[in-house]
């Protein structure tokens, strides 16, 4: 009798032992299928331009220098540096040598000869002026530089470019010019000068604005220079390129329906802050390209679409 308690016992723990492990079983059975939340886009057929950014220097190409016309003491001027001036407009005034002697030693003159030794010097062209090299009461020489006057329309940027890349400049070529500000003005190459620093190995080009603009002399601004240009490219968001961690292979995730995503190879083409061409293989413009919850998905995947 015993024995058989024992049996009936053994054999109620062996089941409550099975019906425990079917319902662990169960319970993995039941996990669900993670998805990956992703948001998609398209491929954009568009312009795309890929650039490189080089150090200009403005400069003022025409300037004429004022001069004394008579040996003297300034004694007046008109005008201070940064002044806009116009042709025969009155600069300085010069009082000469002798006429200052005289009224040094208080003589009275004779006034029918209607000499007052006063002698005006006037713009001969129209500018800016940049320079000046004397204050009211100096004494200066004939021929002695009272001040430059700088053209405003002969502002270019002078631009050295390592030999290199001479290549991708051409005269009467388009650019940009990018100021301190960050403000952009179109350019253009006017003239490329025949001589190469010999220690730096850079070859100066003329950059003229398209523009006028008041910008001082030695400004340093970046002009931007276009390398390559497709006007027919297929253009995906930079997100959306994914590669491996030499920068070799490439890829994107493209959806072949609404819940999986696969890997697809590409050859990358031109290339800017946001956006990459891709020149291998031909997509088309209803393809679904993921650009957000990429990273790190498998070549197969199941994504769910989130709403933009």
């Amino acid at each position: 009798m015993k024995t058989k308690y024992q049996l009936l016992f053994i054999a109620m723990i062996t089941l409550l032992f099975s019906c425990k492990q079917s319902e662990k079983d169960g319970e993995e059975d039941q996990v669900p299928n993670a998805k990956t939340p992703v948001s998609l886009c398209t491929v954009n057929v568009e312009s795309i331009s890929e650039s490189f950014e080089l150090r200009g220097t403005s400069l003022f190409q025409k300037k004429v220098a004022v001069k004394a016309n008579a040996t003297g003491y300034v004694n007046n001027i008109t005008m201070s540096i940064g002044d806009e001036v116009s042709l025969e407009q009155l600069l300085f005034t010069i009082k000469t040598k002798e006429a200052s002697a005289i009224d040094n030693q208080k003589a009275v003159t004779d006034t029918s000869l209607n000499f007052s030794g006063l002698i005006k010097i006037k713009a001969q062209k129209s500018g800016i002026i940049t320079t000046l090299d004397h204050q009211k009461g100096d004494y200066v020489q004939d021929g002695d530089q009272l001040g430059i006057i700088s053209e405003r329309n002969s502002l270019v940027f002078i631009l050295e470019v390592p030999y290199e890349l001479h290549e991708y400049l051409k005269v009467n070529g388009d650019c940009e010019i990018v100021l301190a500000d960050n403000k952009t003005i179109k350019g253009k190459i006017s003239k490329e000068l025949s001589s190469v620093d010999p220690v730096a190995q850079t070859q100066s080009y003329v950059v003229k604005p398209l523009s006028e603009i008041n910008i001082p002399e030695n400004l340093i601004a970046k002009i931007r220079i276009i390398k390559h240009t497709n006007d027919k490219a297929m253009v995906l968001p930079k997100s959306a390129l994914l590669a491996d961690e030499t920068q070799t292979k490439f890829w994107v995730m493209k959806l072949i329906n609404d819940s999986i995503a696969v890997k697809v190879a590409v050859k990358k083409g031109i290339e800017t802050t946001d956006k990459v061409e891709i020149e291998e293989p031909v997509f088309n413009i209803n393809d679904r390209i993921i650009f957000t919850g990429n990273y790190g998905l498998a070549d197969t995947a199941k994504i769910s679409i989130q709403k933009n």
